[in-house]
């Protein structure tokens, strides 16, 4: 049986949110992506009074990504992944995943972040695999609808058992670890026999804090 070192990214694996940091590196590469901010301003506001969830927020946010073609979008990302989002990954978070990772442990990356762009994160040789939400590219083309569902809570559970059965992979969730920023993520904490709240601010009665830099 496999044993997992499940990692969230946004806050958990990175110090910052990184679908807007995606969002600043188009724009530094070309300015004209600044007129996309009143929606992403838009659909901020929206899900914070409640009027937006989280699906609609992302569709109405990632209208900057919609029309672009995947080779584009694919030397984007590449680019995206090595001047700034390889550059605020914590590391201790690296240490961990390097440590786990020869001890025999598996490690999956879990995030609602978008796929299209976490999926540069297997350039971390250690990552096994990455998990994230997904959106629709239909005949080359990226657009902004999701497919499927929002990878969060009980849906990253699912997400992950999807890929444990058509892989046919066996697992001791026992002995297998969970690291995520936010109780959003009490599902997979559930699932493990090791979880793990990182830079959490307060106490949590079962759940051990760890400090990340």
């Amino acid at each position: 049986m496999e044993k997992l070192a499940i990692f969230d990214v946004d806050y958990t694996l990175t110090k910052k949110e990184t679908l807007m940091e995606l969002y600043k590196f188009m724009i530094s590469k070309d300015l004209r992506y600044i007129r996309f901010l009143p929606r992403a301003i838009f659909s901020g506001t929206m899900f914070l009074i409640g009027a937006f969830d989280e699906k609609k927020t992302k569709e109405t946010f990632l209208k900057f990504i919609e029309g672009l073609k995947e080779e584009d979008m694919g030397n984007i990302v590449k680019e995206f992944y090595s001047k700034r989002l390889s550059n605020i990954i914590y590391k201790d978070a690296m240490d961990m995943i390097k440590k786990l990772k020869a001890e025999g442990f598996k490690i999956y990356l879990i995030s609602a972040s978008p796929e299209f762009y976490l999926k540069e994160l297997y350039n971390i040789k250690e990552v096994d695999r990455v998990i994230g939400t997904r959106f629709l590219c239909s005949k080359g083309i990226h657009t902004r609808r999701m497919e499927g569902e929002n990878c969060k809570g009980e849906e990253k559970v699912l997400r992950l058992k999807e890929v444990l059965k058509k892989e046919n992979i066996e697992v001791d969730f026992k002995n297998s670890y969970m690291f995520s920023d936010s109780l959003s993520d009490k599902p997979l904490f559930d699932l493990v026999g090791k979880p793990y709240l990182i830079n959490y601010k307060k106490k949590h009665p079962n759940i051990e804090i760890l400090k990340w830099r």
